[in-house]
């Protein structure tokens, strides 16, 4: 570590300025709670043990409300010197001409040669480094509760939708809720983002991924909100609309619920509940009716604004440093459930999720079947995936809402944002 802070230390003084600057940073980010604030928070102690000022400003919630936060600075004239942004966010911002270029830094320590290449073009969204990533997120994931599957009779974790509704049927047939899910946004979102990947790739990606609106009417559309109405009306207890995701995840560790279709952050929630995989839980890729290794893509990245003091200055290639350093991509994923976003850290001590999260990575970069997520906003402006978000939970809670109109009601919401 110390070896690393002194490299670190050589490396800002090089490239940020003034001898007489020292780095500082505040970080606006949304990570405020649970295990995602605990693996924020290994960033500031290293940030702090390489010679720097740590200072954050946590915004709960959407992310809509950390754009709100970072528009009023902007207006304010006090940008901050670091922000979590991430997808289309990093390309619009970037067209302001506000970011702070990152490119010397970059060629100096060869991050091209070592990102996943999915993520370039997202963190060099005109050929320039304005972000870096964090981690690599899998979104299309299931888990299984050991408890309530071997209560319900039910060997391994589905592959097919078909084998999904089987062994739900099963679920129900014991008593049990079949899929341990609260009704958020961004969680009804993720779980018909992960059942129409499930069903059809390619509509997902002229969806969810360009924005199609023809796309959202087609008959494809109304298939995969069938099949979310069935696992809402049948497979989801009445409650979700009340309940939290912390309610969620413990009506799964207590067994009463088999399934929960999350992103990979799962890990750590679990891991900090007390829960140990292949024992209390088992991960596999969710559903899908094509038999391929398929991946929906998350990551969460740190944009640079330009800054007058040469204190945040020398923050910023302080903080882009450690962040894209194998120490703190490695420390930081194994808290918080991802995988890093350097393609060459070994994961041979990383949760066995995670493992299978790399290798069916490299399988669907391989495959042609590596998509972004529209839901955690790696796809579409914020705008449209608002209004797309707002149609799917909507349709969640009130079940007088046919699949065909949903699909439509989705071409709608998003052309009216046109």
């Amino acid at each position: 570590m110390f070896k690393r802070t002194a490299m670190l230390l050589a490396t800002f003084s090089v490239l940020a300025g003034p001898a007489s600057a020292e780095p500082k940073t505040n970080m606006l980010h949304q990570w405020a709670v649970g295990s995602d604030a605990e693996a924020i928070a290994k960033l500031g102690d290293m940030f702090t043990a390489a010679g720097g000022k740590w200072e954050q400003t946590s915004i709960a919630g959407h992310t809509a409300n950390t754009l709100a936060k970072l528009r009023a600075n902007v207006v304010a004239g006090d940008a901050p010197p670091a922000v979590q942004l991430k997808g289309p966010e990093i390309a619009e911002w970037n067209a302001t001409g506000m970011t702070a270029s990152l490119d010397e830094l970059a060629a100096k320590e060869g991050w091209d040669k070592v990102v996943a290449p999915e993520l370039l073009p997202v963190m060099k969204p005109a050929g320039h480094w304005v972000a870096v990533p964090m981690n690599i997120h899998r979104i299309n994931w299931i888990w299984g509760s050991t408890k309530a599957m071997k209560a319900a009779g039910i060997s391994e974790l589905p592959k097919t939708w078909a084998e999904f509704n089987a062994a739900c049927d099963k679920a129900v047939a014991a008593k049990l809720t079949c899929i341990a899910h609260f009704s958020q946004d961004w969680a009804d979102a993720t779980t018909f983002e992960v059942v129409l990947y499930g069903q059809d790739p390619d509509l997902f990606r002229k969806a969810l991924v360009k924005g199609d609106a023809d796309a959202m009417r087609s008959p494809g559309m109304a298939k995969a909100f069938e099949q979310y109405r069935t696992m809402v009306s049948k497979y989801m207890d009445g409650a979700i609309a009340s309940r939290d995701y912390a309610g969620t995840i413990n009506i799964f560790a207590k067994g009463d619920a088999v399934f929960m279709i999350m992103g990979d952050w799962q890990v750590g929630v679990m891991t900090k509940a007390g829960m140990k995989q292949g024992d209390d839980y088992v991960c596999a890729q969710a559903p899908t009716d094509w038999s391929k290794p398929g991946y929906i893509l998350n990551s969460d990245s740190v944009v640079f604004f330009k800054q007058k003091d040469p204190d945040y200055v020398a923050g910023q290639t302080l903080l882009a440093s450690l962040i894209m350093s194998p120490n703190f991509q490695t420390v930081f994923n194994k808290a918080k459930g991802s995988i890093p976003a350097r393609l060459d850290i070994d994961l041979a001590d990383f949760n066995p999720c995670q493992q299978m999260a790399k290798k069916d990575l490299q399988a669907s970069i391989s495959g042609g079947t590596l998509v972004r997520s529209m839901a955690h906003n790696m796809t579409v402006l914020q705008k449209y995936r608002g209004a797309m978000l707002e149609v799917i939970t909507q349709f969640t809670n009130d079940p007088k809402i046919t699949p065909k109109q949903a699909a439509d009601q989705l071409a709608d919401a998003v052309e009216a944002q046109n």
